[in-house]
């Protein structure tokens, strides 16, 4: 290597490596703070740019941290190059890395990863990561490891200074601005992403021998309320948002099949999280949305463990990424992708689920089972794979992963068809069950989060909770079951403020007829408005 790279000083690199992420890596998180000053005054402004330096002192403090083990050199090109696709995605989409959102990206599988990869992420990852990245490997070489080390820490103790002297300045104005705007420090690139992902190792390791927790040794079946044999279908839904489904009001025709098909409970509810890593696990936990974690979750009993417990037949049948989890110690399984006539580009439609439904029917010799659906349902950014040509309803539709880039019409149109697609598979299952053998089926449908669709610039899902708009949290559920109910219009319509995720615990041990004692009746949406009471604990 020539040695007169090394006339380029460390000091250099890592102040421009600096400046660099604080201006590229992290513009959308310098829009937001703009975006939120009180008003566009020469104190606002100078208030704006202390926030600016620091946010180049805090990149200083990471780069010096990581040199230590990494070196210069590759500690900067690192950073450059975890940073690009993670300011490209929160940039496009306005996904924030925080925990659950890590967690969700572990648990994605290659096909959905690659579906968010298009022509335009890799020109902007290649031009604000790669590029820079190489332009740094060929014009520094690495001086003395002392040398650099020492940079680093003059470098950090100056940034230091400047900080403690700004907070001099700007300490009550500091506490007020993130005190009130605490989610802005989820978009700093990379540390964000960095703190979130040690967290996680931390728990990780901190639980990974933590034992089973068992919630009910003893769950039962209540004979009294079940016929020779049962089925119920739990249908989990993907990304469909309740305020696109025609029976919630929505005023396009999105559900012409499932408008005819006697449903018992069509309501919208608040979901647990707004990705599915969070979503899916959690509906199915004994623990409520306040108190979830992705971890505490995984190392207890869920509500399918107790219904298989009391003497089900319990089947999880997946055409999405996984269970998350949910299905480790059940019957499972995932469609196979051989019927070119209904899955190509490496994913199926979810037709295949009502033949996996009919096959299950034929095959199974369980008096009582239930049956775990996973859609693929209205995933994104690539919603126009996830329905056939024979469902563009909705025209011009978007045809492209790079969904920013499509006209607001086009993107709706895209993800209706979705709906319009959901509707009619549903609409099949309910057909299985009420032509099947079997004296009493039921199906509950629910999807896991919703979906943003350009709305105050945001797309896709995975937004933190708490500032996650209602397109993301609020979605529907459905209910149909072969037996007439005296007390059906009882049910409650469009009131998410009053059922959530909380509920499906209860509700299932309750559809089921499952005697525990985890059950809570006041949770369960149907024990009252379809006329039916569960087995109680005491009634054992």
């Amino acid at each position: 290597m020539p040695t007169n790279k090394k006339i380029i000083s460390p000091v250099i690199v890592i102040v421009a490596t600096a400046l660099f992420l604080a201006t590229v890596a992290n513009r959308s998180f310098l829009y937001q703070v703009f975006q939120q000053l009180p008003d566009s005054g020469l104190d606002s402004l100078l208030f704006f740019s202390s926030i600016y330096w620091v946010l180049g002192s805090l990149i200083i403090l990471l780069i010096s941290i990581l040199l230590i083990f990494l070196g210069l050199r590759t500690a900067c090109v690192t950073l450059i190059v975890l940073s690009a696709p993670l300011a490209y995605a929160t940039a496009a989409y306005g996904i924030v890395f925080d925990k659950s959102m890590i967690v969700n990206f572990l648990e994605t599988d290659t096909h959905e990863a690659m579906s968010y990869i298009n022509s335009y992420a890799i020109f902007i990852v290649a031009v604000s990561g790669i590029l820079p990245a190489w332009v740094l490997i060929r014009f520094y070489a690495p001086h003395a490891y002392r040398k650099e080390v020492y940079s680093g820490l003059k470098l950090t103790a100056v940034s230091l200074l400047s900080v403690l002297l700004i907070g001099s300045f700007y300490y009550k104005d500091y506490a007020a601005f993130f005190r009130n705007h605490h989610e802005l420090t989820r978009y700093v690139t990379p540390v964000s992403f960095i703190d979130a992902s040690i967290k996680i190792a931390k728990q990780h390791i901190y639980q990974r021998n933590t034992p089973l927790e068992t919630l009910d040794p003893a769950p039962q079946i209540n004979p009294d309320a079940l016929g020779v044999e049962s089925l119920t279908v739990i249908v989990v839904g993907e990304t469909a948002r309740a305020d696109h489904f025609q029976l919630l009001g929505y005023p396009r025709e999105t559900n012409p099949e499932l408008a005819d098909s006697n449903l018992a409970m069509v309501t919208d509810i608040a979901s647990c999280g707004t990705a599915t890593a969070v979503s899916v696990p959690c509906m199915f936990s004994r623990l409520d949305r306040s108190e979830y974690s992705h971890y505490g979750a995984a190392k207890q009993e869920n509500v399918l463990d107790i219904i298989q417990k009391a003497g089900y037949e319990v089947y999880w049948i997946d055409n999405n990424s996984s269970c998350k989890g949910v299905c480790k110690r059940v019957n499972q399984t995932t469609v196979e992708h051989t019927d070119p006539t209904v899955c190509e580009q490496g994913t199926c439609y979810d037709d295949v689920l009502i033949t996996a439904l009919k096959e299950y029917i034929s095959l199974s010799k369980a008096s009582h089972a239930v049956v775990v659906l996973h859609m693929m349902g209205s995933h994104g950014p690539t919603y126009f794979q996830r329905y056939p040509d024979s469902f563009r309803k909705f025209t011009p539709d978007c045809a492209q992963s790079d969904i920013q880039h499509c006209s607001e019409e086009a993107l709706i149109n895209t993800y209706d068809n979705t709906i319009v697609y959901t509707d009619h598979v549903l609409a099949g299952l309910i057909r299985v069950l009420e032509n099947s053998h079997i004296e009493q089926t039921q199906m509950l449908y629910v999807s896991d989060h919703g979906e943003s669709l350009g709305e105050s610039g945001l797309y896709l899902h995975g937004f933190p909770y708490a500032l996650a708009p209602e397109s993301q949290t609020t979605v529907p559920l459905l209910y149909w079951r072969n037996t007439p109910s005296l007390a059906q219009n009882h049910c409650p319509e469009h009131n998410k403020d009053l059922y959530s995720h909380d509920n499906i615990y209860d509700t299932l041990l309750g559809a089921t007829s499952v005697s525990s004692t985890t059950y809570k009746p006041e949770r369960d949406m149907l024990a009252q408005c379809l006329g039916y009471q569960s087995l109680s604990v005491g009634q054992r």
